[in-house]
């Protein structure tokens, strides 16, 4: 059942409630598209931050579902379409952020350059 908040996201709701599913199908998206995202520090310091076991739960659910929004394969907006295509993913993300800047700290913006340093190897994330 669509919430009032949630009208237009329920695959995303229903994604971001698969904690491991996020985990596989982010990495896998990233890797594709690493090249072409200049929020990729970000959106990397966003997953460290969902991930992170001291993180308050109500943060952690706005973080997965902004990161469920993004791997899915369908949205507002197509990915494949140039400039456009990220720009509601990048929105999506912006407003998650902004909702919980103060939760993502020093070490998940290191572990984010670290994963950008390593290739984005997730094995080592």
């Amino acid at each position: 059942m669509a919430t009032e908040h949630s009208v237009g996201f329920e695959p995303a709701d229903r994604l971001a409630q698969d904690r491991e599913s996020v985990r596989k199908q982010f990495w896998r998206k990233l890797k594709k598209l690493a090249v072409k995202l200049p929020f990729m520090e970000d959106l990397l310091a966003a997953y460290y931050c969902a991930f992170d076991r001291q993180t308050p739960r109500h943060v952690q659910a706005a973080l997965l579902g902004a990161l469920a929004y993004f791997i899915l394969p369908f949205d507002f907006v197509p990915d494949v379409l140039p400039i456009l295509g990220f720009g509601d993913d990048a929105a999506i993300l912006a407003t998650a952020l902004r909702m919980v800047a103060t939760h993502i700290n020093d070490d998940h913006r290191e572990a984010a350059k670290r994963a950008m340093a390593r290739g984005l190897d997730e094995e080592e994330a």
